[in-house]
């Protein structure tokens, strides 16, 4: 426990006062560029994966990066989102799964999770995209198995966030863009969901046109 508080202890005596204008300025407000969705997983680290600072993203995180159906019942995640999108007019909502996940391989076996009535519940938010692997993935290995279940659950969760009023509204406008990723914490891979090409790319591939941005951008520095 130690080395959190250490931390804390360092981020006060060297981290801020070298970041002192950023955070006196965030203490006027923020104007995020995405909600990310993740899970809850400790090996998940979303400001490293992403570079960014604080400030930059309104992080929602739960066991399997799910996004609960809207229904009339208020929960955190749907009240959150609503924030999100009314308040805080975010132009992004990522839903970012990631490879190992504990919350899919109990989704994939139900049983191991028996005795857990609250995480049981909570995964049946995941049940549609363990159908569409018991349907597609015929005699493949559970490692493809999985695979195909994280992504599968990525997308699925972009179909539940549709159905939210306040992000149907800034479809509807086009000041909203949803993504889909997997994150691989072996290779620090990041694969993007193209609902155009019907596939997950390599972020590099599935964003070219902001990777030669950047390269542009790169070469007028030097």
């Amino acid at each position: 426990m130690t080395g959190f508080l250490k931390g804390v202890i360092k981020f006060q005596n060297e981290v801020y006062p070298s970041k002192q204008e950023l955070f006196e300025r965030l203490a006027r407000g923020q104007s995020p560029e995405a909600v990310f969705i993740a899970c809850s997983d400790s090996r998940v680290e979303t400001a490293m994966i992403t570079q960014t600072d604080p400030g930059e993203l309104f992080i929602l995180r739960n066991a399997g990066n799910i996004v609960p159906p809207h229904t009339n019942e208020t929960g955190g995640m749907t009240a959150t989102i609503e924030f999100a999108m009314r308040v805080l007019d975010v132009p992004h909502i990522v839903v970012c799964g990631h490879t190992e996940c504990g919350a899919m391989k109990g989704a994939m076996n139900p049983e191991s999770v028996q005795h857990l009535p609250h995480v049981r519940e909570w995964l049946g938010f995941a049940q549609g995209a363990k159908d569409v692997v018991d349907e597609l993935a015929g005699e493949k290995s559970e490692e493809d198995r999985m695979h195909l279940l994280l992504q599968e659950n990525v997308k699925l969760q972009l179909q539940h966030l549709r159905t939210h009023p306040s992000v149907m509204r800034k479809l509807a406008n086009g000041s909203l863009t949803l993504h889909g990723w997997v994150y691989d914490i072996k290779t620090g891979v990041v694969s993007a969901w193209d609902e155009q090409d019907g596939r997950f790319e390599r972020v590099d591939e599935r964003y070219a046109d902001l990777v030669a941005e950047i390269a542009a951008e790169n070469s007028c520095n030097h």
